[in-house]
């Protein structure tokens, strides 16, 4: 890509397609970093308000402490609410392991994460020893008695954590802070057609009010239509939906009742053809049932939504249609795709913010270190393209391992039978054998997507270990994990976090 300015990236004249939370997350983290560029960020007046509850990992947070947005700016503006993890409900039919819960790991759980990595070994070579995760790790404390994330004062340790929000309020409130603060500037149009230069890049976006939008990069954050990179540059769509068959979703929110406990935790309870999310916002509680089309017509999965919830038909729910993918490369001629031009995975793990975030940051670094060059390109696109596997990988997963036996020829007993990676089968090979998973997951290099702890939750908390009818008395040669001394130091722990309701922060007089 060639602009008038040189080799300095920074004053470049930046285009965004397409607004939402991963075109504004873009353009906060463009013009944060580079402070000298020209950033403008272009949407149709004609979009509507979507307002679905969202959930979101760590990331969430480094984003804005990197932007300098205070959680007290932000949360009450958005309705949001803190997060410690997801708990599956479910996903298993084994005793014992009906449920558990996926955490964000913290410092405090190198006190007992090897006494669980320990015991879910023994466990799986035929030992009758406690194994379920959420016996040895604090987020599943504090998640179950409702508390924050934020310790006394005199505690000194951190806990990670993610939120729960209005997906359009935090869109909104992005707008805000990069127009005022950031100096992004912010046009409403409708783009009729993409311009292109001779060598195939990007010259502009042409509008209906005549005028021509020009820029030295463009970015896609034009949603599933994925204007610029499949509609214009052509780039392939790389479709995961031999894998990941869920394509349909129906959104249904309720209200919070102000007395009940305040969740720090999302839920993903397992369905006849799917699961449904439920997102604790502090106005509201966002509902919706992700399913797949083979297996359940529109208004079937949303009287099972409806049924799950005890919502009558008052309530107006609505559908959406997704397609699970990502394009083969995210940088593409002049062009970056974020958000779902770029790709889409289902919301199981709450991956969307993370996906951006990481796209967006990844690419300026690579910008830095060696400028819009194919140097710096090519490993750019493989190292998003493998960040987009590994997540889907550790999403299909929660499928193929699942362990809902009750109907032997639907949804369930299908998802068992996908055909996983050839990493997903050295992950679940490792697992399955008995051998040393930690060291599986560092010879793949999958940490960096989701580390041995989230690994070992997800096999352990759906119980896939031998029969309890096979199990039998450890042995001398297995050492004994002192279960009360870990319960005695969780319970302690945990005493030092407030109930979550009680800890949100108040908006910044």
């Amino acid at each position: 890509m060639t602009s008038p300015a040189g080799d300095r990236s920074d004053a470049r004249a930046i285009v965004i397609l397409g607004g939402g939370t991963a075109g504004w997350i873009a353009a906060c983290l463009i013009a944060h970093r580079w402070p000298d560029a020209r950033v403008t960020l272009v949407e149709s007046p004609e979009i509507g308000i979507v307002g679905v509850g969202e959930g979101s990992t760590p990331q969430l947070k480094g984003f804005f402490d990197r932007i300098g947005v205070d959680e007290a700016e932000w949360m009450p503006a958005c309705d949001a609410t803190y997060k410690l993890g997801i708990e599956f409900a479910g996903w298993s039919d084994r005793a014992g392991f009906e449920r558990y819960f996926h955490p964000f790991p913290t410092a405090l759980d190198s006190h007992t994460t090897s006494s669980f990595f320990y015991n879910t070994r023994a466990r799986r070579t035929g030992r009758d020893v406690v194994a379920h995760p959420d016996r040895f790790l604090l987020p599943a404390r504090l998640a179950a008695d409702a508390c924050a994330p934020q310790p006394d004062e005199r505690f000194p340790f951190e806990v990670s954590y993610g939120y729960h929000f209005d997906a359009y309020k935090v869109g909104a409130f992005l707008a805000q802070h990069a127009v005022g603060k950031l100096g992004v500037t912010h046009l409403q149009r409708r783009v009729t057609h993409v311009d292109r230069r001779a060598d195939g890049a990007i010259a502009g976006l042409a509008c209906d009010d005549g005028n021509s939008i020009t820029g030295d990069l463009f970015v896609d954050s034009s949603g599933f239509r994925s204007v610029l990179f499949e509609q214009t540059l052509g780039v392939r769509f790389v479709d995961y939906a031999d894998t990941l068959f869920n394509d349909r979703a129906v959104v249904l929110p309720t209200p919070r009742g102000p007395a009940a406990p305040l969740p720090s935790q999302t839920r993903a309870t397992a369905l006849s053809a799917g699961w449904a999310w439920d997102i604790p916002l502090t106005s509201r509680t966002g509902n919706g049932y992700v399913y797949a089309s083979r297996y359940l017509t529109p208004e079937q999965a949303e009287a099972e939504l409806r049924a799950h919830l005890g919502v009558g038909p008052d309530t107006l729910a609505r559908h959406l249609t997704m397609r699970v993918g990502r394009v083969a490369e995210s940088w593409s001629h002049n062009a970056l795709a974020v958000g779902l031009a770029q790709g889409f995975l289902e919301p199981l793990e709450a991956t969307a913010l993370h996906l951006v975030i990481a796209t967006v940051e990844a690419f300026l670094d690579a910008v830095d270190a060696d400028g819009f060059t194919e140097a710096a390109r090519a490993p750019f696109n493989a190292r998003i393209a493998a960040r987009y596997d590994g997540v889907r990988d550790y999403i299909v997963a929660h499928y193929r391992l699942n362990q809902r036996h009750a109907d032997p020829h639907g949804y369930w007993a299908a998802a068992r039978q996908v055909e996983p990676s050839d990493t997903l089968k050295r992950v679940m090979s490792a697992w399955f054998t008995g051998a040393d998973l930690v060291a599986e997951i560092d010879r793949l290099d999958i940490a960096r997507y989701y580390n041995a702890i989230s690994w070992h939750c997800l096999f352990a908390g759906y119980g896939t270990f031998p029969d309890d009818a096979r199990l039998v008395p450890p042995g001398p040669d297995i050492d004994r994990i002192d279960m009360d001394r870990i319960d005695d130091f969780l319970r302690r722990c945990a005493l030092n976090f407030p109930p979550h309701q009680t800890c949100l922060p108040r908006p910044i007089a």
